[in-house]
């Protein structure tokens, strides 16, 4: 008996956001159910990843989130954190991957043999899929944090260091969702 190939991309999204978490997917397309548009997801309008990302819950063969915390980032650096959230996907899939290809040129350790391919969310498919679900959950995360944390634009910046977002921390100081070992953060409050 043949064992079929379970082909996980991986990629993840906020490396370089000041606030909330990186969140990482993991997806293992299914051969028989192909899905027009997958594309690098900053390629993508909000209305189009949000499309394909039901598209890929409903005919991918397994995907899976993963994510570390803001204290998670601030206590291990924004690199292991996104390795770790990476794991944790791969954890979270109702199937053991029989490979894995990860977005950029960091492999995590997982169960299985990794392949790393640099802008690999625009030549792989599978990747590209990670990159839309973790940048759609990512997304509508930010928009529910600036419910609790108004006055830094999250909604709409999604954390990243925006002259707004900037000026926001030093008006009213960082927020508890906010990365304390982020230069910007730590600016604010007054470490150097």
């Amino acid at each position: 008996m043949t064992k079929i190939a379970l082909i996980a991309g991986i990629d993840e999204v906020g490396r370089g956001p000041l606030a909330g978490p990186v969140v990482t997917a993991a997806v293992i397309l299914d051969p028989g159910k192909q899905i027009v548009g997958l594309a690098d997801s900053k390629k993508l309008s909000e209305k189009r990843r949000e499309q394909l990302a039901m598209l890929i819950k409903q005919h991918a063969y397994a995907w899976a989130l993963g994510r570390a915390e803001v204290d998670e980032i601030d206590q291990l650096n924004i690199l292991q954190a996104s390795l770790l959230a990476m794991q944790r996907a791969v954890a979270a899939l109702s199937v053991t991957p029989t490979h894995a290809l990860v977005d950029g040129n960091h492999a995590p350790l997982l169960p299985c043999p990794v392949s790393t391919i640099i802008k690999g969310d625009a030549t792989e498919p599978a990747i590209a899929a990670a990159s839309i679900l973790a940048k759609v959950a990512r997304d509508q995360e930010m928009v529910a944090l600036e419910q609790l944390y108004p006055g830094y634009g999250l909604a709409k910046h999604k954390g990243y260091p925006t002259a707004q977002h900037q000026q926001a921390l030093l008006e009213l100081g960082p927020s508890p969702v906010h990365r304390h070992s982020f230069a910007p953060v730590r600016r604010a409050l007054g470490i150097k």
